[in-house]
């Protein structure tokens, strides 16, 4: 392994990390992000007014799907059996705009990081397209892991 990074062989290419020896457990990520916009285009969105429909419903469907494919999508993932993913979409006024925060969850033996992130990109990116023909200066921003738990080293809370 090199500089400690796991996705890395001795010789410094990208491989896939062997799970097999690790012990399953119940693993919990929670991830965060935000889309900044007009107010007119947070009335909007909220109104249900949008021409391409409910962008709120959308996004979360979208969110929770991406999280199902993010080995898909992410060369170095592995393919999960996930058993709980949910994304909540709420209202920013003072943003003005939306945070999306979804949470994945699973009982294996890797983590489940990179599909909570995942699901609140999408979900982000999917509100963006929804509302774009309104407000095309939309800013995604503040993609982060929020929290995780279970597995080998431990929990993490974002800030502490």
């Amino acid at each position: 392994m090199t500089s400690g990074l796991t996705h890395l062989g001795a010789q410094g290419e990208a491989n896939m990390v062997d799970v097999g020896d690790k012990v399953e457990t119940t693993r919990t990520a929670i991830a965060e992000g935000f889309v900044a916009m007009q107010p007119e285009t947070l009335k909007t969105i909220l109104a249900g007014n949008a021409k391409k429909g409910d962008v709120l419903g959308t996004a979360r469907i979208a969110g929770i799907m991406a999280a199902k494919k993010t080995h898909e999508l992410i060369p170095l993932c592995h393919p999960l059996l996930l058993t709980k993913v949910s994304v909540d979409i709420e209202p920013d006024h003072a943003l003005p705009g939306l945070k999306v925060t979804a949470l994945a969850r699973v009982t294996g033996k890797t983590g489940v990081e990179m599909e909570a992130l995942t699901a609140a990109s999408v979900a982000c990116l999917t509100i963006y397209d929804m509302a774009k023909a309104v407000d095309r200066a939309m800013v995604i921003s503040g993609i982060r892991l929020v929290e995780k738990t279970g597995g080998k080293s431990g929990a993490y809370k974002a800030g502490a």
